[in-house]
């Protein structure tokens, strides 16, 4: 191409290699190849991880301040065991890694954002075709729809059961009885049944 000719914006973009997109199960394999590289990975529970972050907040000043006792007495390095050079490499190390944690939760909450806007998607389909096809089945032509449609009713009926079932404070539903046996004796019918105090016993002839 001559010095004159100038290359179109669809051309350069053309030629320039476009990143590689990858697959669900590609991330997860790269993701645990990276986990694997990853000097140090500690997964806590929630709790240990609000106790280490509370215990880990400290002001720079007070930090900065605190690691100069050490780097000041050679007492005080044998005590902690850990030099002041040390102590500061390890913060700056923390430092580097907030990065890598701030960067990997961006990632995160774009993943988990885009799985939320495809199950709205499917959402959005399923109630679509749900909803055409219950009004095609009322047609005799259409017939072969009605099973289909009775199943995603009956499954719905299922899945707003156990939606009940999962609330907190629901009392389970109470058997019916069998025909032929007793029904079963509360606390209350016991009570009515009892005689009151001071009402004497009658005796057996």
């Amino acid at each position: 191409m001559s010095p004159n000719e100038k290359q179109s914006p669809n051309t350069a973009a053309a030629e320039t290699p476009q990143p590689q997109t990858l697959d669900p199960e590609q991330v997860v394999a790269n993701l645990r190849a990276l986990s694997a590289q990853i000097p140090e990975v500690t997964p806590l529970t929630p709790a240990q991880n609000r106790l280490r972050r509370n215990q880990g907040k400290l002001p720079p000043g007070v930090l900065d301040a605190s690691i100069n006792v050490i780097g000041a007495s050679d007492t005080v390095t044998s005590a902690v065991g850990v030099p002041a050079d040390e102590v500061r490499t390890m913060v700056g190390d923390a430092s580097r890694w907030d990065a890598v944690e701030k960067e990997l939760k961006a990632m995160w909450k774009g993943v988990a954002g885009a799985n939320v806007i495809r199950r709205q998607k499917i959402a959005l389909i399923a109630g679509q075709a749900y909803g055409i096809g219950k009004q095609l089945a009322r047609d005799p032509e259409n017939s072969g729809l009605l099973p289909h449609v009775a199943e995603v009713k009956h499954q719905r009926k299922l899945a707003q059961g156990k939606k009940r079932a999962k609330k907190p404070g629901t009392p389970a539903p109470t058997p019916a009885p069998s025909p032929g046996t007793a029904p079963p004796v509360t606390p209350s019918a016991v009570t009515e049944m009892a005689p009151a105090a001071g009402t004497p016993m009658m005796s057996k002839a």
